[in-house]
């Protein structure tokens, strides 16, 4: 629960940070791998 928890905080701050179409993608993309590494 607690990783869970870091990484919303992390993908809030990831997508606070880009600029562009793009960025938001990748942002999207590391969070959802981060999110599925900390649930196994």
């Amino acid at each position: 629960m607690k990783k869970t928890v870091i990484a919303l905080i992390a993908a809030a701050t990831l997508l606070g940070a880009c600029n562009t179409v793009r960025g938001v993608g990748r942002d999207v993309q590391s969070v959802g791998q981060a999110v599925e590494k900390t649930s196994n």
